[in-house]
């Protein structure tokens, strides 16, 4: 039997040029459509060379998913039986919090997963996520979002798995894991994405220049790609929109083939991010018309252009015809295209059983998973005793903008987003979004929003009163008046607040909705302050997509809940932690700012980084964070105590044991993160003040005690030196283990020995734990 080198060989020996460029470009699906239906003569016209991928089949249509996977099986029968060389295409869809097709189970979006601190969590999730995508015949993903997102006035921070570049691996490796399986025969191409450096961007602006050195980016930025390249054999990658250091990424062979595929060893396919390279010319300015765009894009090391073809046809042709480019550097990227076709088995399983479908579609299974995430995520943030609400309270207010809204409780890439995006973006003769409602009612997935949460578990004699009080974004506060008369018939009030997610003009949060003040939106802290103002008491519910800066809400609020963008059981999760079914144990992956001024801002800055010589603090305000990274309140307590290191001195390659009790000292199970956090105090190049290193999330019932030990890796420390070389240094280490980055409960040391700079070859990214 042939390997999959001499097949790929092979087919490209018979290419034609126009075949050639066929297997690196891409068609939007309604390109392929007339009023959201398979157009063959459009078909026959864009395929007849065949063609690399199809973009967003189901999350670019109305298609129901048996619809979806019948014409999946219609075009890849097309390019079998009716090109000459007879290569199916690799369909991708988004997946960042479910498949974004019609029926997708939504779970909640990444920053609220990561908030669980459980990345087996992500593994499970992209399991339900694979299993629906590979039924309509979807073979890529473009997730997970591997950026470090260290401000929050960019808008696409809820995709990411936080600030913390060793939480960000965890979460990373365990989504690619769950999507790709072992064999990518049975699984979807995950694509890493953006390299690199598009989460630090001026002014919080999406594809704004990025202002770094190479240090930052190798010591914070790359670490969860080299987890995701080395650790789960992340077959994709999608380039970054800005430019990094004046250098733009999609036309940087640096960056995109000596770092990626020269450093850190990647030997995966490179698809462009959606319209990147033409946006050499028109957006960055850097190539004088689309052929120019094309060949430094190609020579940089993107191999596939997406999401249609615009540079890489034409354009290419003239490029190569020209002399700009060599033909050697085609044949590369489709090599690297055809490959994963082979490995993906798409040439001998082209074809998904339309009949089978459904059974993976709106499971139990997947709706509880989406609900038990939901729950682990949620964040309290404050408490005065409060919460939980008793379920036989006589009468409650649920107010605000959110608190009847379940499409705001999805993330920008779920398909109610996108098809909003479509709608907007796509006049209706091209657009595959039509008017058919009844297809999209009967099978768009059901969403518990709060109210209907809070109704559902309350007694039966409790009245529930609503009033929305004002909406998500505007200015208009008529409906104050309402809100506060409701609020003062009852007993307590739940104050729900927060984003709209999404691509279009109307939404507070998501890709291109960036925040310059990160206030919430609109009048919504004025109706909150309103309500605040009746002397009731109030829990506020926060149902959104960054971290907001709101210190007088944080001290008047009696208590306040961090949801995140929950997904479709978001309101059944925060109606069982509101009413104590649920004892939250969810912490923050990143760091709440006082202001927008402090941004950036996040725990492990460097020494020098928390504070203003001489006076620590602004003028203003104080360089503190509102809420700081691993924050998370309980309905019970918990005590660390006993802490041990077996080894106090140890060296490279070694590990060091550092053990500690836990005990829930509360009256009420619930479920603690112990975080153990470590800092190089002096060093060749200063270090960060402290960095996650390990943490372990544990249920104790009341009154019991479990001993966690820490295996910590010593390679773990390693750092990039003046000459960007992974080392160690000797010297002492402090230990710090506890409830967030502030809440620090243990403290002790070990010492490093060794050479000045020991040469470490690979990173260390995780650090083993047990329980006992």
């Amino acid at each position: 039997m042939k390997s999959i080198e001499q097949r790929v060989n092979k087919l490209l020996s018979q290419m034609t040029l126009d075949e050639k460029l066929a297997q690196i470009g891409s068609y939007w699906m309604f390109e392929l459509q007339t009023d959201g239906v398979l157009d063959w003569n459009r078909v026959a016209d864009k395929l007849k060379h065949g063609i690399g991928q199809i973009s967003r089949l189901g999350g670019a249509s109305t298609l129901d998913p048996v619809n979806a996977a019948k014409a999946a099986n219609s075009l890849q029968r097309f390019l079998i039986e009716k090109t000459r060389l007879g290569i199916p295409a690799i369909i991708h869809e988004e997946c960042c919090s479910g498949a974004m097709i019609l029926g997708g189970t939504v779970f909640p979006q990444m920053l609220g997963l990561a908030s669980t601190f459980q990345p087996e969590l992500a593994e499970r999730m992209t399991t339900a996520i694979r299993n629906q995508m590979l039924a309509i015949g979807a073979r890529q993903g473009l997730a997970p979002v591997l950026d470090v997102a260290r401000d929050p006035r960019w808008g696409r921070v809820e995709e990411t798995f936080g600030e913390d570049p060793t939480l960000v691996s965890h979460f990373g490796v365990a989504y690619i894991k769950g999507l790709q399986t072992g064999n990518l025969a049975e699984g979807v191409m995950a694509t890493g994405k953006h390299f690199i450096g598009h989460s630090l961007s001026q002014r919080g602006l999406n594809c704004a220049p990025v202002h770094m050195g190479m240090r930052e980016v190798s010591d914070i930025y790359l670490a969860p790609f080299q987890a995701a390249v080395r650790d789960a054999k992340l077959a994709s990658m999608m380039n970054a929109y800005p430019e990094l250091d004046g250098e733009v990424v999609a036309a940087s062979r640096r960056i995109l083939t000596d770092i990626l595929r020269g450093q850190l060893g990647f030997d995966g396919v490179v698809v462009s991010d959606y319209e990147a390279i033409i946006m050499l010319h028109n957006f960055h300015k850097v190539a004088v018309n689309p052929s120019y765009a094309a060949g430094m894009a190609l020579n940089a090391g993107i191999d596939v252009e997406l999401p249609t073809v615009v540079c890489y046809g034409e354009p290419l042709k003239l490029a190569l015809d020209k002399g700009e480019i060599n033909i050697e550097l085609v044949d590369t990227a489709v090599q690297r295209h055809l490959k994963k076709k082979f490995e993906l088995g798409l040439f001998e399983n082209s074809y998904v059983n339309e009949n089978k479908v459904l059974e993976v579609f709106e499971t139990p299974e997947q709706r509880t998973l989406a609900h038990d995430i939901a729950c682990k995520s949620m964040v309290l943030l404050k408490n005065d005793g409060f919460l939980p609400l008793q379920k036989t309270i006589k009468t409650l207010a649920v107010i605000g903008p959110n608190a009847n809204a379940g499409r705001n409780q999805l993330g920008d890439y779920s398909y109610a987003a996108m098809r909003q995006l479509v709608q907007f973006k796509f006049t209706p003769t091209n657009s595959a979004i039509d008017t058919n409602l009844d297809i999209l009612s009967k099978h768009d997935v059901k969403i518990t929003n709060v109210l209907d949460g809070i109704k559902a578990v309350v007694s039966s004699d409790t009245e529930v009163l609503y009033a929305q009080g004002c909406d998500y974004l505007s200015d208009d506060t008529s409906g104050f008046d309402n809100a506060v008369n409701i609020a003062k018939q009852a007993d307590a009030v739940v104050l729900v607040l927060g984003d709209r997610s999404g691509l279009t003009p109307d939404c507070t949060t998501g890709e291109t909705r960036d925040s310059a003040d990160l206030k919430l939106p609109g009048v919504q802290e004025d109706l909150a302050q309103a309500l605040l103002a009746t002397g009731k008491p109030v829990a506020v519910v926060l149902v959104n997509g960054r971290p907001y800066a709101f210190p007088s809400l944080a001290e008047k609020a009696n208590a306040i809940l961090e949801a995140w963008l929950p997904g479709e059981e978001g309101g059944s999760a925060v109606a069982d932690v509101l009413f104590g079914d649920a004892n939250p144990g969810g912490k923050l992956p990143i760091t709440f700012p006082r202001s927008a001024g402090q941004v950036p801002i996040y725990y492990n800055a460097k020494p020098a980084g928390m504070k203003s010589n001489w006076y620590v603090d602004y003028v203003s305000e104080k360089v503190t964070p509102l809420y700081p990274f691993g924050h998370g309140l309980s309905y019970t307590s918990f005590e660390y105590k006993d802490l041990v290191i077996k080894q106090k001195r140890a060296t490279a390659g070694e590990s060091v044991d550092i053990l500690l009790s836990l005990k829930n000292v509360g009256e009420l199970a619930g479920e603690e993160v112990a975080q153990l956090y470590i800092y190089d105090e002096f060093a060749s190049i200063p270090r960060p003040i402290k960095e996650l290193k390990g943490y372990q999330r544990l249920a104790l019932d009341p009154g019991e005690t479990r001993t966690i030990t820490f295996h910590l890796p010593v390679n773990q420390l390693a750092f990039y030196d003046h000459d960007l070389n992974l080392v160690v240094e000797p010297g002492a280490i402090e230990v710090m283990v506890g409830s967030s980055s502030e809440d620090i409960r243990l403290r002790d040391g070990f010492e490093i020995l060794g050479q000045k700079k020991m040469a470490v070859k690979e990173r260390v990214f995780v650090c083993p734990v047990t329980v006992e």
